[in-house]
């Protein structure tokens, strides 16, 4: 008898006591965000353009973004021009969701301090409101988005017409954006000088608040959603908030290492490599206890053992990504925050 197919290690994991649904099993919506997940700068992240069009050929795929800066439909046709097949209603941007916040706090037709880029202020026409940039024209609230170009001045006035105690809505507070050349700093640096200033906070639109999230799902008409998303602090948490699953993809901001020390609110129901992971089987977490009393943590083939509150790698396994997994199962089941832990650097070297 000739022998059988010779198995990859991607195959070999498989056979290994892992369960045969994928991360996409059951849902009717994919949403992606876009920076360090769809692409990083102008260029596609490996892998993410085929992955999403395969996606999209059984459900329907959604694009979110907290970046104020750009029109949906100029990110439809940057995303277009990766390779994905995308118009302008599949985006679903944060300035978008901050004029649905506009909407229960003045009446349509406000006049409007606007602090950002044309992606702001085309949906604040849109939605039925007059844009200034002074607040020597009384406005009834300002709303505030990214761009490259503010700078002192949009900030100052703003910083004028909140001293007068009119409402105050921020599309987002990323601290950090990343960009071709690396990670730069966010609309949140520019929402805290302006709380420096005023001494009070705004209602946010982005996440990781809730309020993006509901315009997606609700433009969608989906039952059940699946958030892609690279950040624990904004995606992650905000997919959580808003009771939807959640996959945080290793290709943008957060690595293993924040994986690991992920608090209770910020941690995903997938854990990526990269976008092809979608369609492959998720290794179910195999949890046993041992006659030391030890706690073991199997997925696919990587095994770790917690014993006390020191965590030790038995089998490294043949995928990194598993023994990622199975470190973050046992540090977020030990009930102990990480810098209480022995943790092996293995875990989370990126080499």
């Amino acid at each position: 008898m000739p022998p059988g197919p010779t198995l990859t290690s991607r195959e070999s994991t498989r056979s290994q006591g892992v369960a045969d649904a994928t991360p996409l099993d059951g849902v009717d919506l994919l949403l992606a965000d876009l920076d360090g997940v769809v692409y990083q700068g102008p260029d596609a992240i490996p892998f993410a353009v085929d992955a999403l069009n395969r996606a999209a050929e059984r459900l329907r795929v959604g694009y979110i973004t907290n970046n104020a800066s750009r029109t949906a439909a100029s990110v439809a046709s940057h995303l277009t021009s990766l390779g994905l097949e995308v118009s302008a209603s599949d985006v679903v941007t944060s300035p978008q969701a901050a004029v649905r916040l506009l909407a229960t706090l003045v009446p349509t037709g406000s006049r409007i301090l606007v602090v950002g880029g044309e992606g702001l202020t085309s949906e604040v026409t849109k939605a039925g409101f007059v844009v200034t940039d002074s607040a020597l024209d009384s406005p009834a609230a300002v709303v505030q988005g990214f761009a490259p170009e503010v700078g002192w001045t949009q900030l100052a006035e703003a910083s004028f017409a909140l001293h007068t105690g009119i409402p105050w809505v921020a599309t987002n507070t990323d601290w950090t954006i990343p960009v071709a050349r690396g990670i730069a700093p966010g609309n949140g640096t520019l929402v805290s000088a302006v709380h420096s200033a005023v001494g009070r906070l705004p209602v946010v639109a982005g996440k990781p608040e809730v309020a993006i999230f509901e315009e997606a799902v609700t433009r969608f008409g989906a039952t059940k959603t699946l958030f892609l998303g690279d950040r624990l602090d904004t995606d992650i948490l905000g997919a959580n908030r808003a009771g939807i699953s959640s996959a945080l993809v290793l290709t943008g901001i957060d690595r293993a290492k924040q994986v690991l020390a992920a608090d209770k609110d910020s941690r995903p129901t997938f854990i990526l490599e990269d976008l092809r992971q979608l369609h492959e089987p998720y290794p179910e977490t195999i949890e046993t206890t041992l006659p030391t009393g030890d706690r073991s943590f199997r997925v696919g083939s990587a095994v770790v053992i917690l014993s006390g509150s020191v965590l030790s790698i038995r089998t490294p396994g043949e995928l990194r990504v598993d023994l990622l997994r199975a470190g973050a199962a046992a540090i977020w089941g030990s009930g102990l925050a990480i810098y209480g832990l022995d943790v092996p650097a293995e875990l989370h070297s990126e080499g």
